[in-house]
């Protein structure tokens, strides 16, 4: 209560001195900074979140003569929307999102980042005409001017130098999220925001390599590119004629370190966009570029020595992956485009990646079993070798001669994370055959699971 009434008072002193202006700046600036802090619980915010309150800090925010008292109150008024939905609607309603969006035209790193945090929560409400924020006051204009600042500092800067400041970061993060929300809420607004796709592009491909990969802001500009590649003249945007597989190179690292470093739940949510993104360059490149995409993410024959998923390799981890029970979202798009590696023909398929790891998805998508899977004693031949190379395994992708060479190992104990992994791979597998409806088969994993046959490993 008495937190209430404190942030009341304050408020009734900064509303009081809009009339009588007798508070310095310095005092405006300091009063403000104390609503700030009462302002980030929601418990004694509440009389911020209040049609006077937004009223108060709005005055302050817009129309202030010094940059910290303004700056000061755009934080307050932040993250009063963040907390407080409503408050966004009162903004809304007193009329101040066009003054806002023409903010961003000079904005430095500390403007950009609150004024893009502010619109980018404005998106959430429907009210709000984005499409009069970007006719009327030229608020894609000004993004886009903003995206190509980020991109001239990391162009000169080079891929292997950190950031000069966290504000570079955090200002680029919000605008990559503005322009994924715009987009994403109005497809309209996309041919306006297009221009910042050949810098966000340049951005990724010159961004330091953070460790994990996937974090603030590469994964705002990946989700931002992801809603700003289209079917339109991509190839010079995703493939730039100065160095036409700066992208592809960047995005394959980045998948590469990510699935070594993310631990496997948190890669379902954060390479969901990088694998989408890679898909459609897939689908836009020319034959040779194509030709290196496959490169990467296929197994190669001398994988082949081995039961494919077991090299430490990209295309293995990848394998793993697709059969992951931890990833329900990420497992199908990774299968999703290896067949699309495979020019999306089961046979093929099954040829590179072995009917073990091809068979969910092939019963879950109603394909019959391609003849390549049945012909045990022949082999089949992967894609990319050539007619006489030697046969594998059409059910675990290894070399037949390999298999010959490994009998006398065949006996050797799993490891308890190999059994772990085998075990969750098969419990994928019975699941998908259960989701066709062809048959009602009891899943032999589960039913392990619940009568307590399984232990937990630390």
């Amino acid at each position: 209560m008495a937190d209430l009434l404190e942030v009341d008072r304050l408020l009734e002193q900064l509303d009081n001195n809009i009339h009588s202006a007798r508070l310095s700046l310095d005092e405006q600036q300091k009063l403000l900074g104390q609503v700030k802090v009462y302002g980030r619980d929601v418990k004694s915010a509440t009389p911020i979140f209040a049609k006077k309150g937004i009223t108060t800090l709005s005055h302050y925010g817009l129309q202030s003569e010094s940059q910290a008292v303004s700056r000061e109150a755009m934080r307050c008024l932040a993250n009063a929307m963040l907390l407080n939905e409503p408050s966004r609607q009162i903004f809304i309603d007193l009329g101040h999102a066009p003054r806002v969006a023409e903010r961003l035209k000079n904005a430095d790193l500390d403007d950009e980042f609150l004024v893009c945090r502010i619109l980018f929560l404005l998106t959430y409400n429907r009210s709000l005409e984005f499409d009069t924020l970007v006719q009327q006051n030229g608020l894609a204009d000004h993004i886009i001017a903003r995206m190509a600042n980020h991109r001239s500092r990391y162009a000169k800067r080079g891929p292997s130098d950190p950031a000069a400041s966290p504000m570079e970061a955090m200002s680029m993060a919000e605008t990559s999220k503005l322009i994924f929300n715009m987009i994403y809420y109005d497809p309209d607004l996309m041919d306006h925001l297009k221009p910042t796709a050949e810098h966000v592009v340049s951005i990724i491909a010159n961004y330091p390599i953070l460790s994990p990969p996937l974090q603030s802001p590469v994964t705002y500009l990946l989700n931002a590119l992801l809603n700003l590649i289209s079917m339109k003249d991509e190839q010079d945007l995703l493939f730039p004629p100065s160095a036409p597989t700066s992208l592809i190179d960047r995005l394959l690292l980045l998948l590469n370190k990510a699935v070594r470093e993310h631990p496997e739940p948190d890669l379902d949510l954060t390479a969901a966009s990088l694998v989408t993104i890679l898909r459609k360059l897939y689908k836009f490149a020319d034959n040779d570029m194509q030709l290196k995409i496959r490169t990467a993410l296929l197994p190669s024959g001398s994988e082949r020595d081995l039961p494919l998923g077991k090299a430490g390799t990209l295309p293995a981890r990848l394998l793993q992956l697709s059969v992951s029970p931890h990833l329900p979202t990420l497992r199908d798009n990774i299968s999703n485009f290896l067949f699309e590696l495979s020019d999306n023909d089961p046979n093929t398929f099954v040829q590179n990646i072995g009917y073990g790891y091809a068979s969910g998805f092939l019963m879950s998508h109603g394909m019959p079993v391609p003849q390549s899977a049945t012909d045990v004693n022949g082999g089949a031949t992967p894609r990319g070798q050539s007619a006489g190379a030697e046969p594998v395994n059409p059910i675990t992708g290894q070399k037949l001669s390999a298999e010959q060479r490994s009998g006398a190992d065949d006996g050797v104990e799993m490891t308890e994370d190999e059994k772990e992994r085998e075990a969750e791979r098969l419990f994928v597998l019975f699941e998908r055959l259960r989701a066709t409806g062809v048959v009602d088969v009891e899943n032999p994993v589960k039913r392990a699971r619940d009568e307590g046959r399984f232990e937990e490993i630390e």
